[in-house]
C-alpha cells in the first residue's frame, strides 16, 4: 500500500506554489479555492513574505489549498488508482478528507478558513504557543511536561513530541529540558490541539454541522488513535475535535506499518512528514512532492499500488 500523507500548519514557505501557477487549471482551482476560504491564495502563495503566511488564518488555508492542487495534478492523468491510503497531519486531515472524497474541495477548504480564523481568535486571548522536544526518553519528557503546566499536542513520532501552553511555561521548560532532549520553539500563534482551543471547536462545529459529508472511498486514518475511519459523518466530527485535542501521528505511523504500507507521499508543501517516516519507518520509500517537477516520481511510485 502506497500512503499519501498531507502536511500541517508550519510547512509553508514564500512563494512555494509560484511553480504550480504554470500548470494549466492551477490558477482558476486556486483562485475557486480562494473564493471558498476567503483568502487570496494566490497571492499568499507567491509574493507574500514568512511573516504574512505565517498568520494561522492564511496558512492553513493555504496548506490545505496546495494539498488539493497537488492531488488534482496526481490524479489528472488516471486517477490515483490501486491500494492508496491517505492521512493527514492536524490541518492536513482536511486535505485527506478531500482526497477520499469526505468532503468536496471547496467545502474543505471554507471550513478550513473558519478554523484558521476561530483559532487564530482563541490564540490571541492568552500568549501561548508550542515547541517541539526531540529526543530524550519519552517518559521523562511528559514528566517534565506535566510539571511545568504543559501538554503534549503532537505525538510525531520518530523521537518527536510537539509541547504546548503558555510562553512563559515553555520558556521556562526549555530552559530546563529533560536529558538528552533539544527543544525548538515552533512558529505557530498559539498552543493548537490544546484546551486553549475550546471556543474555536464550537464555531467549527456550527460550521461543520451543515456540510454534505460522503463515506471514503480509499483508506483513510484519522489523528485522533490512527485508527481506519469507514463512515464520513465519523470524520467530519473527527475533524471538528481535533482541533483542542493532541495528534496522534506516532499512531498513524504503527498503523501505516501494520497495513503493510510500501511507500510514502507528502503533498506539497512536503518535507515534514516525509522526514517523521524517515526516522519511525525505516525503509519504507518516501517521497515529498515540493514542485510540479516531483509528480513523475510520485506517479511512478503510485504505480507499483495498482
Amino acid at each position: 500500500m502506497i500512503v499519501i500523507v498531507c502536511p500541517g500548519q508550519g510547512s509553508q514557505k514564500p512563494g512555494f506554489l509560484e511553480p504550480w501557477l504554470e500548470r494549466r487549471g492551477a490558477r482558476e482551482l486556486l483562485g475557486s479555492l480562494g473564493d471558498a476560504c476567503h483568502v487570496d491564495l494566490i497571492a499568499h502563495g507567491t509574493t507574500s513574505d514568512a511573516d504574512t503566511i505565517r498568520d494561522t488564518a492564511i496558512a492553513q488555508p493555504l496548506i490545505v489549498a496546495a494539498g488539493i492542487l497537488t492531488l488534482a495534478a496526481l490524479g489528472a492523468e488516471e486517477g490515483l488508482g490501486g491500494d492508496v491510503g491517505i492521512a493527514g497531519h492536524s490541518v492536513g486531515e482536511f486535505t485527506a478528507a478531500a482526497g477520499a472524497g469526505v468532503l468536496d474541495a471547496t467545502d474543505a477548504v471554507a471550513l478550513v478558513g473558519i478554523r484558521g480564523r476561530a483559532m487564530a481568535e482563541a490564540a490571541a486571548h492568552v500568549a501561548t504557543g508550542m515547541s517541539a522536544v526531540v529526543g530524550g526518553d519519552e517518559a521523562e519528557v511528559l514528566a517534565a511536561v506535566s510539571a511545568h503546566g504543559l501538554v503534549a499536542a503532537n505525538y510525531n513520532g520518530g523521537g518527536q513530541i510537539v509541547v504546548a501552553g503558555e510562553l512563559s511555561s515553555l520558556a521556562a521548560f526549555a530552559e530546563n529540558s529533560p536529558s538528552g532532549s533539544r527543544v525548538i520553539p515552533l512558529q505557530v500563534a498559539g498552543a493548537f490541539h490544546t484546551s486553549f482551543m475550546e471556543s474555536a471547536v464550537d464555531q467549527l462545529r456550527d460550521a461543520a454541522a451543515s456540510v454534505t459529508t460522503n463515506d471514503p472511498v480509499r483508506t483513510l486514518w484519522t489523528n485522533r488513535d490512527g485508527s481506519v475511519v469507514t463512515q464520513g459523518t465519523a470524520f467530519r466530527d473527527l475533524l471538528v475535535g481535533q482541533v483542542s485535542s493532541p495528534v496522534r501521528w506516532d499512531k498513524c505511523m504503527s498503523a501505516f506499518e501494520q497495513a503493510g504500507v510500501t511507500g510514502i507521499i507528502e503533498l506539497c508543501p512536503a518535507g515534514a512528514l516525509v522526514g517523521l517516516a524517515k526516522r519511525g519507518l525505516k525503509g519504507v520509500p518516501t517521497l515529498g512532492i515540493t514542485t510540479p517537477d516531483d509528480l513523475g516520481a510520485a506517479r511512478e511510485l503510485l504505480s507499483t499500488a495498482k
